[in-house]
């Protein structure tokens, strides 16, 4: 697995979530996301992470076996192991997915089946991200997730 890669966004988000569980979205429509209402729903469902970092532009991801003190924490479900992380304009929509890589923003890495908390820390344009099993699937969030 790779433990460190950059993206560029221009939606200034960042996704994360397993192809096969926000798939029944792709034929919506590509930005069907920045309806905030969506976004929540899908959120709470387990089904994606968005977060929003502020600013458009390159970022590094750093994956890490755990975080003190993340600024977002989410429960995200891995129905197939394949599991994008990301430029949010990439998230599947518009009849397309993130599946190749010359034109993805982000990497797919590959985990085991099943359920998973994912932590997040942003330092300027490093984003420190944990991903550790969990039995919970489902999230509250009353608001998007934005880190400003």
């Amino acid at each position: 697995m790779l433990n460190a890669f950059s993206f560029m966004t221009d939606t200034a988000t960042l996704a994360i979530f397993d192809l096969k569980a926000i798939r029944h979205r792709k034929s919506d429509t590509a930005d069907w996301w920045s309806i905030p209402d969506d976004e929540l729903d899908e959120m709470n469902k387990g089904n994606i992470a968005f977060i929003g970092l502020g600013n458009d532009g390159f970022y590094t991801i750093n994956l890490c076996d755990k975080i003190e003190d993340p600024d977002v924490k989410i429960n995200i479900h891995c129905p197939s192991g394949e599991i994008f992380i990301g430029a949010g304009e990439d998230t599947t929509g518009g009849n397309l997915e993130p599946d190749d890589p010359q034109y993805r923003a982000g990497e797919i890495i590959f985990l085991p089946v099943g359920y998973y908390d994912v932590s997040l820390k942003k330092v300027n344009s490093l984003l420190f991200i944990s991903i550790i099993y969990s039995k919970v699937r489902i999230n509250k969030f009353e608001n998007v997730l934005r880190l400003y």
